[in-house]
């Protein structure tokens, strides 16, 4: 058991027989009484999200997660598999799980995948990944007096706003936590 007090952005805890990531955590201390400690947190099993308010003293369950360093291999569109790299066991994991980061998943991608008892829960991809483009819109010549982008789509399918200097066969690298364009490669 762990005291709120304890919670910060990222924590993994147990409330109710669900597993809770802290999106957001606030501290409120009014002038008499007990400590105020309001979390928005998101299921990791339905990706539903919850507000919660706790009183200071209060205790959550805390969770004891494995990590283990996996390679992605490939999708069949329903589930993601992935081999673990000192076991060389394959990883099942729904496509659910895998959400929106499906886009940034290329062929034999190392990554750090978390269990919860044998079970996946969460993916973690590094910050940014290599990502070579297969169609970019053509530029307007003269379009110059701002900062204009256009649409490229990459091999994996992920759309990402670039310059208008980007072109096909060209690699880019994308940051994983907003999907933008970082530069060329």
């Amino acid at each position: 058991m762990i005291d709120v007090n304890d919670l910060r952005k990222g924590v993994i805890f147990e409330l109710d027989g669900n597993l809770y990531r802290v999106v957001d955590y606030q501290h409120h201390k009014p002038g008499r009484g007990n400590a105020i400690i309001r979390v928005k947190a998101r299921n990791l099993r339905t990706g539903s999200n919850i507000e919660r308010t706790f009183q200071s003293g209060d205790r959550v369950q805390d969770v004891r997660l494995d990590f283990h360093n996996v390679s992605y291999l490939y999708s069949d569109g329903e589930n993601f598999y992935f081999m673990d790299n000192e076991t060389f066991d394959q990883q099942v994991v729904p496509a659910a799980i895998v959400g929106d980061y499906a886009g940034f998943l290329k062929d034999g991608m190392e990554l750090k995948l978390t269990f919860y008892k044998g079970e996946p829960l969460d993916i973690d991809l590094p910050t940014s990944v290599d990502l070579k483009v297969v169609y970019a819109e053509t530029a307007i010549r003269g379009d110059t007096a701002t900062g204009v982008t256009k649409k490229v789509r990459t091999e994996t399918g992920l759309e990402v706003r670039c310059p208008e200097f980007v072109k096909e066969g060209d690699t880019i690298r994308v940051d994983t936590r907003t999907g933008e364009y970082i530069t060329r490669v």
